[in-house]
Protein backbone atom coordinates (compact mmCIF):
# COMPACT_ATOMS: atom_id res chain seq x y z
CA UNK A 1 0.00 0.00 0.00
CA UNK A 2 2.61 2.21 0.54
CA UNK A 3 4.34 1.91 -3.15
CA UNK A 4 1.13 2.89 -4.86
CA UNK A 5 0.78 6.04 -2.16
CA UNK A 6 4.18 6.98 -2.63
CA UNK A 7 4.02 6.12 -6.69
CA UNK A 8 1.15 9.03 -6.75
CA UNK A 9 2.97 11.41 -4.32
CA UNK A 10 5.97 10.93 -6.80
CA UNK A 11 3.74 11.33 -10.25
CA UNK A 12 2.39 14.12 -8.86
CA UNK A 13 5.08 16.55 -7.94
CA UNK A 14 6.69 15.08 -11.05
CA UNK A 15 3.98 16.55 -12.90
CA UNK A 16 3.65 19.86 -10.87
CA UNK A 17 7.74 20.33 -11.57
CA UNK A 18 7.33 19.37 -15.70
CA UNK A 19 4.10 22.50 -15.76
CA UNK A 20 6.71 24.98 -14.08
CA UNK A 21 9.66 24.61 -16.20
CA UNK A 22 7.27 24.12 -19.23
CA UNK A 23 5.29 27.64 -17.95
CA UNK A 24 9.04 29.19 -17.61
CA UNK A 25 9.86 27.68 -21.02
CA UNK A 26 6.69 29.23 -22.56
CA UNK A 27 7.47 33.07 -20.87
CA UNK A 28 9.96 34.15 -22.52
CA UNK A 29 10.45 38.10 -21.79
CA UNK A 30 11.02 39.58 -25.63
CA UNK A 31 12.65 43.27 -25.30
CA UNK A 32 9.93 45.84 -26.91
CA UNK A 33 11.46 48.84 -27.97
CA UNK A 34 8.33 51.32 -26.92
CA UNK A 35 9.96 54.27 -27.28
CA UNK A 36 8.93 57.22 -29.64
CA UNK A 37 11.59 58.89 -31.94
CA UNK A 38 10.91 62.13 -34.01
CA UNK A 39 9.38 65.34 -33.10
CA UNK A 40 5.59 65.13 -32.41
CA UNK A 41 5.79 68.91 -32.29
CA UNK A 42 7.25 69.92 -35.72
CA UNK A 43 5.43 71.46 -38.45
CA UNK A 44 5.98 71.36 -41.99
CA UNK A 45 4.88 74.08 -44.13
CA UNK A 46 1.51 74.17 -45.85
CA UNK A 47 1.47 73.13 -49.06
CA UNK A 48 -0.15 76.47 -51.02
CA UNK A 49 -3.29 76.13 -53.34
CA UNK A 50 -1.68 76.52 -56.84
CA UNK A 51 1.28 74.32 -55.60
CA UNK A 52 -1.08 72.06 -54.17
CA UNK A 53 -2.76 71.66 -57.79
CA UNK A 54 0.49 71.08 -59.51
CA UNK A 55 1.91 68.52 -56.95
CA UNK A 56 -1.42 66.78 -56.78
CA UNK A 57 0.12 65.78 -60.49
CA UNK A 58 3.51 64.68 -59.43
CA UNK A 59 3.41 60.55 -58.72
CA UNK A 60 3.93 59.94 -55.75
CA UNK A 61 4.40 63.28 -53.61
CA UNK A 62 1.06 62.78 -51.70
CA UNK A 63 2.41 59.54 -50.16
CA UNK A 64 5.66 60.69 -49.67
CA UNK A 65 3.89 63.79 -47.61
CA UNK A 66 1.68 61.54 -45.50
CA UNK A 67 4.59 58.95 -44.39
CA UNK A 68 7.03 62.26 -43.65
CA UNK A 69 4.40 64.32 -41.74
CA UNK A 70 3.45 61.07 -39.87
CA UNK A 71 6.50 59.22 -39.20
CA UNK A 72 7.70 61.47 -36.22
CA UNK A 73 6.43 60.66 -33.03
CA UNK A 74 6.31 57.10 -33.36
CA UNK A 75 7.91 53.63 -32.48
CA UNK A 76 11.03 52.22 -33.81
CA UNK A 77 8.58 49.53 -36.41
CA UNK A 78 6.54 52.34 -37.39
CA UNK A 79 9.32 54.30 -38.33
CA UNK A 80 11.44 51.35 -39.92
CA UNK A 81 8.14 50.54 -42.53
CA UNK A 82 7.39 54.34 -42.90
CA UNK A 83 11.12 55.01 -44.00
CA UNK A 84 10.91 51.94 -46.18
CA UNK A 85 8.16 53.75 -47.78
CA UNK A 86 9.60 57.20 -47.93
CA UNK A 87 12.64 55.70 -49.43
CA UNK A 88 10.46 53.81 -52.40
CA UNK A 89 8.54 57.37 -53.04
CA UNK A 90 11.59 59.64 -53.05
CA UNK A 91 12.58 57.48 -55.79
CA UNK A 92 9.43 58.18 -57.99
CA UNK A 93 9.96 61.72 -57.21
CA UNK A 94 13.29 61.82 -58.89
CA UNK A 95 12.45 60.07 -61.71
CA UNK A 96 8.85 62.15 -62.22
CA UNK A 97 9.42 65.57 -61.65
CA UNK A 98 6.44 67.63 -63.40
CA UNK A 99 8.02 70.19 -65.72
CA UNK A 100 6.81 72.91 -63.97
CA UNK A 101 8.41 72.25 -60.73
CA UNK A 102 11.76 70.86 -62.68
CA UNK A 103 14.26 73.43 -61.53
CA UNK A 104 17.55 72.78 -60.29
CA UNK A 105 16.73 74.53 -56.87
CA UNK A 106 13.62 71.80 -56.55
CA UNK A 107 15.66 68.85 -58.01
CA UNK A 108 18.79 69.92 -55.80
CA UNK A 109 16.08 69.63 -52.21
CA UNK A 110 14.64 66.32 -53.32
CA UNK A 111 18.29 64.74 -53.76
CA UNK A 112 19.01 66.45 -49.89
CA UNK A 113 15.66 64.65 -48.83
CA UNK A 114 16.35 61.15 -50.60
CA UNK A 115 20.29 61.37 -48.85
CA UNK A 116 18.52 62.15 -45.81
CA UNK A 117 15.71 59.53 -46.14
CA UNK A 118 18.03 56.87 -47.11
CA UNK A 119 20.24 57.64 -44.11
CA UNK A 120 16.98 57.56 -41.63
CA UNK A 121 16.17 54.13 -43.06
CA UNK A 122 19.78 53.01 -42.67
CA UNK A 123 19.99 53.84 -38.74
CA UNK A 124 16.36 52.71 -38.17
CA UNK A 125 17.21 48.98 -40.05
CA UNK A 126 20.47 48.58 -37.89
CA UNK A 127 20.71 45.85 -35.42
CA UNK A 128 22.16 48.29 -32.85
CA UNK A 129 21.24 51.70 -33.90
CA UNK A 130 22.58 54.74 -32.07
CA UNK A 131 19.37 57.02 -30.36
CA UNK A 132 21.58 59.76 -30.94
CA UNK A 133 22.37 59.19 -34.24
CA UNK A 134 18.47 58.69 -35.07
CA UNK A 135 17.42 62.00 -33.45
CA UNK A 136 20.02 63.65 -35.63
CA UNK A 137 18.89 61.85 -38.82
CA UNK A 138 15.33 63.15 -37.80
CA UNK A 139 15.85 66.82 -37.44
CA UNK A 140 17.70 66.88 -40.95
CA UNK A 141 15.16 64.76 -42.79
CA UNK A 142 12.73 67.08 -40.86
CA UNK A 143 14.43 70.29 -42.28
CA UNK A 144 14.95 69.30 -45.72
CA UNK A 145 11.38 68.00 -46.21
CA UNK A 146 10.75 71.44 -44.79
CA UNK A 147 13.27 72.95 -47.52
CA UNK A 148 11.83 71.15 -49.63
CA UNK A 149 8.11 72.63 -49.42
CA UNK A 150 9.00 76.03 -48.62
CA UNK A 151 10.93 75.83 -52.11
CA UNK A 152 8.52 74.20 -54.28
CA UNK A 153 5.87 77.21 -52.64
CA UNK A 154 8.14 79.77 -53.49
CA UNK A 155 8.88 78.87 -56.96
CA UNK A 156 5.09 79.26 -57.58
CA UNK A 157 4.91 82.50 -55.50
CA UNK A 158 7.32 83.64 -58.25
CA UNK A 159 5.84 82.07 -61.17
CA UNK A 160 2.58 84.25 -60.19
CA UNK A 161 4.71 87.41 -59.60
CA UNK A 162 6.09 87.11 -62.94
CA UNK A 163 2.65 86.06 -64.29
CA UNK A 164 0.83 89.72 -62.80
CA UNK A 165 4.24 91.71 -63.38
CA UNK A 166 3.41 90.42 -67.58
CA UNK A 167 -0.30 91.18 -66.98
CA UNK A 168 0.38 95.20 -65.95
CA UNK A 169 3.04 95.22 -68.85
CA UNK A 170 0.36 94.16 -71.08
CA UNK A 171 -2.02 96.30 -69.55
CA UNK A 172 0.30 99.15 -69.73
CA UNK A 173 0.67 98.66 -73.22
CA UNK A 174 -3.05 99.07 -74.01
CA UNK A 175 -3.30 102.08 -71.87
CA UNK A 176 -0.27 103.35 -74.07
CA UNK A 177 -2.04 102.57 -77.17
CA UNK A 178 -5.61 103.83 -76.20
CA UNK A 179 -3.58 107.10 -75.48
CA UNK A 180 -1.76 107.44 -78.68
CA UNK A 181 -4.72 106.19 -80.62
CA UNK A 182 -6.55 109.43 -78.90
CA UNK A 183 -3.79 111.77 -79.81
CA UNK A 184 -3.67 110.85 -83.19
CA UNK A 185 -7.53 110.76 -83.55
CA UNK A 186 -7.38 114.38 -81.99
CA UNK A 187 -4.58 115.57 -84.63
CA UNK A 188 -6.26 114.54 -87.37
CA UNK A 189 -9.40 116.44 -86.18
CA UNK A 190 -6.95 119.74 -85.84
CA UNK A 191 -5.52 119.30 -89.31
CA UNK A 192 -9.32 118.56 -90.65
CA UNK A 193 -10.46 121.95 -89.55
Amino acid sequence: MKIPILFIVSLIVFSCGNNKEESTQKVIPQKINSSIYGHTDFEFPTISVNARAEVIHWGAFEDFEEQVKTINGTTMEAIQTKSMLMVSHIDSLIKKIPDTLNTRVIFSRVMVVKTRTQLLNQEVNKAHFDSVRLQDYFNELNISVKNLFVQINEKFEKDAIDLQRVDSENQELKIREIFLDSVYKAELEDQNK
